[in-house]
């Protein structure tokens, strides 16, 4: 495939596989890391999980936006990309510590560096083309298979990281992996010089102060009245809520900018400019689709799915692909899954049971449990008497009144406990095991509520798992994060070649037509995912992960047929002057569309939702329908 390209291809494909493999194993466990409360995570409720996300993913698009003019004006794409990387390496180094601050800074460090790198790469991959090279799109597929190749390895990586470690451990991975782009890109300076030439800015452009004072500003002040407006409007504040409505506001002034930009663009310039609005469309509803994997259908995979696989955990060299199940996952479980055996549970009360969920304890909870559980050992990590293979089950512990649990409601009105250690940088005195003799074996324990201890047996048959043994599962991410991008890498050679052979036989699809093609089957995938939780009866009882992988599979020939070819219409069709900003403008719909992933997937995951989504993408499949007349005429136009 990658036969006749440009050979500055090269180090752009594996610069952005390693940043991509980065981004995509921490998003695969954001939202899990978020809302965990029996492996470590923060804690936090669904509804606040989907918030951070969204709102993650909407500034990690939006970014680019003002990368992109930075690197037109200024740095050059090389130098934006380089520095990009660094500061996203740092953001995911900051993760690497578990605190709900350092979350937030190490997010924001993220959407800065990303800023900087995404679309000044994309960009770089266009200027190795020139105008009219049938082997653009071609080299567009390329480049999104090296996206993929990364995000697939991100997802093997993760599982067995955090289920041998921690979420946090999978972070620093993340860090190291972008250090290697990076470096990946110095290598290669020289040879990317001849896609680094800066458009000449021209008199009429507009300067990075005044694109500041006339949008940045604008768009601040529209987000803050928004938020106002949303805590205030009941309307707003139990629906989208106001954080989500603010965002959408503050858009407004940005999406004016580039209303304006097209109608004072000269003659020459205008069709190829009016052109990409309707592909920003496209690509803005796409990517609310698409990125519900790190949200609503990672949801959908951790709770409503069987994940069971028994056989992994009996292969060693796959043994820390098996993620042991807790109690959560039995709730909507059939009697045929069998549970673990109920001495292996410590009924506890709640807030003792929150805090082991969060793998925290303080003084006073360990006392408890001494007092109430005279059978119950405490063994402390690293004496004599410790098991390596209780790491899984082990607590830090604090001092009395360091760990705050705090109760909260979620999207839908539940109560929740959130767990937070104050200050967060405490620093535990010990880690401990809580073991339990049962019929001569020593077994670790996990504390849970009364309530959890019903749920686990509510549904269960009379036979259960020998002490000490527990469900073998897939990590959710294993199916959310895995299988789309080995879909994208095993299908592009097809999707490139089935193009390839339309256009030898004169019969070329257009670009356009393409991304038309694109949304049809995204409708379809859609239909597809609601028809299995629909005979999942909306979650109660657990889905085969087929309809899942069945639902990548189809999604990701919709994927290949619009995200690429977006990328490549950019190039195309904006003024050389203006790549870097128009492809921020790119990145900028993605923003908006992932800012609803992440309300959406604050949402229950069931059928009405999923055929909702699938009557709007049909919509704006048939707005796009009624313009290829146009687009096709535009892309004609400029040689395209």
């Amino acid at each position: 495939m990658s036969k006749g390209h440009p050979k500055g291809l090269y180090p752009l494909f594996f610069t952005e596989m390693w940043e991509r493999l980065a981004f995509y194993l921490m998003l695969g466990i954001l939202f899990l890391y978020c809302k965990d409360t029996e492996r470590g995570g923060l804690a936090m409720t669904v509804k606040q999980s989907a918030e951070v996300l969204g709102t993650y993913l909407a500034f990690v698009y939006f970014t680019p936006f003002i990368g992109g003019m930075l690197a037109d004006r200024y740095l050059g794409y090389r130098k934006a990309v380089a520095i990009g990387g660094v500061f996203m390496a740092a953001g995911f180094f900051a993760m690497g510590v578990r605190s709900e601050m350092m979350l937030y800074l190490g997010l924001g460090l993220l959407c800065l560096g990303n800023g900087l790198f995404k679309p000044n790469i994309s960009a770089m991959v266009g200027k190795l083309y020139k105008a009219g090279d049938a082997r653009r799109d071609a080299g567009f597929n390329i480049f999104y298979m090296g996206i993929n190749i990364g995000a697939a390895v991100s997802a093997i990586l993760s599982a067995p990281l955090r289920n041998m470690f921690s979420f946090n451990a999978a972070f620093i991975a993340a860090g190291v992996g972008l250090l290697i782009g990076v470096a990946i890109l110095l290598i290669s300076w020289k040879r990317l010089a001849v896609a680094d030439v800066r458009p000449e800015p021209t008199p009429d452009d507009v300067t990075i102060g005044k694109i500041f004072l006339v949008i940045i500003l604008p768009a601040s002040a529209f987000g803050a009245v928004g938020y106002f407006v949303g805590i205030n409007w009941e309307a707003i504040a139990g629906s989208i809520g106001p954080i989500t409505f603010a965002f959408i506001i503050g858009m407004l002034p940005i999406i004016f900018y580039f209303g304006m930009l097209v109608k004072k663009s000269n003659p020459e310039e205008k069709p190829g400019m009016s052109a990409l609005m309707p592909v920003y469309l496209c690509g803005g509803a796409f990517f609310m689709i698409l990125h519900l994997s790190g949200g609503l259908m990672t949801f959908v995979a951790e709770n409503n799915t069987n994940r069971q696989a028994e056989w992994i955990g009996n292969v060693p060299v796959l043994n820390n692909y098996s993620q042991k199940a807790m109690p959560s996952y039995y709730a909507n479980a059939d009697e045929s899954l069998l549970r673990p055996d109920e001495r292996t549970l410590l009924e506890v009360e709640e807030n003792m049971a929150s805090m082991f969920g969060a793998r925290t304890l303080d003084t006073e909870a360990l006392e408890q449990i001494e007092r109430d559980f005279p059978d119950v050992k405490i063994v402390v990590a690293g004496s004599a008497d410790y098991k390596d293979a209780w790491s899984r089950l082990t607590a830090k512990v604090f001092e009395k009144g360091v760990v705050k649990v705090e109760k909260t409601k979620d999207a839908h009105g539940l109560e929740t406990i959130s767990v937070k250690t104050e200050p967060e940088t405490a620093k535990p005195i010990k880690s401990v095991a809580l073991i339990r003799e049962i019929e001569g074996i020593r077994v670790p324990l996990i504390p849970v509520s009364g309530e959890a201890f019903k749920a686990v047996y509510a549904n269960a048959g009379k036979e259960r798992l020998p002490p000490g043994e527990m469900v073998g599962l897939v990590n959710a991410e294993m199916i959310t994060a895995l299988f789309n991008p080995v879909f994208v890498v095993l299908l592009t050679p097809l999707v490139v070649a089935f193009f390839a052979w339309r256009l030898r036989r004169k019969k070329e699809v257009s670009t356009a037509r393409k991304i038309f093609i694109g949304m049809v089957i995204t409708t379809l995938a859609l239909c597809i995912m609601g028809a299995g939780v629909y005979f999942s009866n909306d979650g109660e009882d657990k889905m085969s992960a087929m309809w899942i992988i069945v639902f990548y599979a189809v999604i990701t020939f919709g994927e290949l047929c619009l995200s690429p070819m977006g990328l490549s219409l950019v190039t195309k069709l904006a003024p050389k002057r203006l790549v870097g900003l128009m492809m921020g403008g790119w990145f900028l719909s993605t923003a908006i569309g992932n800012k609803m992933s992440g309300f959406i997937s604050g949402l229950e995951p069931t059928t009405r939702i999923f055929l909702t989504l699938a009557g709007l993408i049909l919509l704006v499949a048939g707005f796009i329908f009624f313009l290829l007349p146009k687009l096709d005429k535009a892309i004609t136009k400029y040689g395209a």
